[in-house]
């Protein structure tokens, strides 16, 4: 009877969760349905390089192209005498190892090294690779502004530390080419892959260039780049810039012109003084991996009090990266100023006590200066003042793919534009926009700005005065109703787990890249 009962009670509960099973599957089938915005559809189909959603398929390591590479150590800091038990100072172990080992990639074994200078890398392919984030860390006691000071002041004319916002432990540091190589001859429109120059010699099918626009008196510049909606710019004057960097397709020696492999990003007129420049560095391929920074768990005392506790910056350098960093209890993480650089995999931490206004414990957490940079899988387990940052003029970065407590995309004026944050969780979302920057150096940014697929506890609404209406929103949370205008307003609420494609940056560039097969 007993097991006739059982038999009963299990076909009963086979049935209940069969049940249950097919209206789970019929309830995910819905909740799973795909939808897509109307700037770029299912693949792309809706999307065209005149439109007002750029392509940014071109930002990181070698444009998207290739993968970073799989470093091989040649040889170790403790072949230089450096120890690693958190009590000897090995400063010069590195130094030496960095110097004596150009073009190498220089293995950081498991342990703790105290660093009490800056770690310097000016030469091409000289990496340093470490067994993890958690096995070797780099410790650092003493704060830049003391090791070697640099006084400055804020817009506003508060004292403080450059290194407040710029500067790095570890420094990676290139320069460009400062010789023009040709001018720009003839006005051309965004979107377009061609331009007629002054003299194509220095010019050459598969070279890469980088095309410069400088401002007038008059800002024209600033007022196209803030599409006629800048807001106050008084003291900005002329130093807004616009940097295109791309690959040379042809070359018409008859007609003076080359063809070139992507669309421009803006307009080239000739009052900007449209002038190109021989692209690359004299620092590339240089690789930083699998190392944790460390900091002193000193309370945070706000705003611009900082005195460079900074892990990292990069600057004139292309073609770079770092990979699995673990940065703790940093005034600022990382700094770039660079063309083509990937950062992957960067995790901060902290331990210091909270800064009461604003619940941060640093200044700046990344910082994507320059063009075409990408950011991935990144998570944020502490707030910064600001966490992601664009500033002065960058244009072509990508932040994908990453997390937060409750991140915010600062956007620190000077004609930002043209940059993308996808596919990220923000955490708590009270402060999306959350942006610094000086009095009167425009809005925070300009035009053709794009977040999409960005997810947070809180609904999120335009930003108001934030920027021109001349910027993409698609999903995210939000009560507000959708407004789609073609040269208004962009805002498509829609569920971020339900557009597709949720990273925009992957979908460009596998778009991009099976078009070239």
């Amino acid at each position: 009877m007993f097991n006739e009962f059982s038999r009963v009670i299990q076909a009963t509960r086979r049935f209940a969760w069969s049940g249950i099973f097919i209206l789970s599957t019929l309830h995910a089938t819905v909740a799973a349905e795909p939808l897509y915005s109307d700037l770029w559809g299912r693949q792309g189909e809706r999307w065209s390089v005149e439109g007002r959603l750029p392509d940014f398929s071109y930002a990181g390591y070698h444009r998207g192209e290739k993968p970073l590479p799989t470093l091989t150590p040649d040889c170790s800091v403790k072949d230089f005498g450096a120890v690693g038990d958190g009590q000897t100072d090995d400063t010069q172990a590195f130094q030496r190892a960095i110097e004596q080992s150009a073009g190498k990639t220089v293995f950081v074994p498991q342990g703790t090294y105290v660093i009490k200078d800056f770690l310097t890398i000016n030469t091409g392919g000289t990496s340093l690779k470490g067994a993890g984030s958690r096995q070797s860390i780099l410790k650092f006691p003493t704060p830049l502004n003391e090791i070697k000071p640099n006084w400055g002041a804020t817009t506003s004319g508060q004292r403080t530390s450059n290194y407040s916002w710029s500067g790095g432990f570890v420094t990676i540091r290139g320069s460009t080419s400062r010789q023009v190589t040709a001018k720009i001859q003839a006005d051309a429109k965004r979107g377009g892959r061609s331009l007629r120059v002054s003299d194509v010699k220095g010019l050459r099918v598969g070279g890469d260039f980088r095309l410069l626009l400088s401002d007038t008196k008059e800002q024209s510049l600033a007022n196209y780049l803030y599409a006629g909606d800048p807001g106050p710019m008084e003291n900005l004057l002329a130093k807004t810039t616009v940097t295109f960097a791309a690959r040379v397709v042809r070359v018409d020696p008859v007609e003076k012109r080359i063809e070139f492999d992507r669309p421009l990003r803006t307009d080239v007129r000739s009052e900007w003084n449209p002038r190109i420049y021989a692209d690359g560095s004299s620092v590339e391929e240089v690789g930083i991996e699998d190392l944790g920074f460390e900091f002193p768990e000193l309370p945070y005392k706000g705003h611009f009090t900082e005195v460079g506790y900074n892990a990292m910056a990069m600057s004139g350098v292309r073609n770079c990266w770092a990979r699995n960093l673990r940065i703790n209890n940093a005034d600022s993480g990382i700094f770039l100023s660079g063309t083509n650089l990937t950062l992957r995999g960067i995790e901060f931490d902290s331990r210091r006590p909270i800064e009461r206004s604003r619940k941060a414990t640093g200044h700046h957490g990344i910082t994507l200066g320059g063009q075409d940079n990408l950011l991935a899988d990144f998570d944020f387990r502490t707030r910064f003042m600001h966490d992601i940052t664009v500033s002065r003029g960058s244009a072509g970065n990508v932040a994908a793919n990453g997390k937060g407590l409750d991140l915010c995309f600062d956007h620190h004026r000077y004609g930002t534009h043209a940059n993308l944050f996808t596919n990220i969780d923000l955490g708590e979302g009270s402060r999306m926009f959350q942006s610094g920057g000086g009095a009167a150096l425009g809005r925070h940014s300009a035009a053709w700005e794009t977040f999409w697929s960005i997810r947070a506890l809180r609904k999120q609404k335009w930003p108001q005065g934030w920027g021109p209406d001349l910027m993409n929103l698609v999903g995210l949370p939000s009560s507000d109703t959708a407004t789609t205008a073609p040269t208004g307003r962009w805002f498509e609420p829609i569920a971020a787990d339900r557009l597709e494609p949720a990273n925009l940056y992957e979908a460009q560039l596998s778009r991009r890249l099976k078009t070239a097969q």
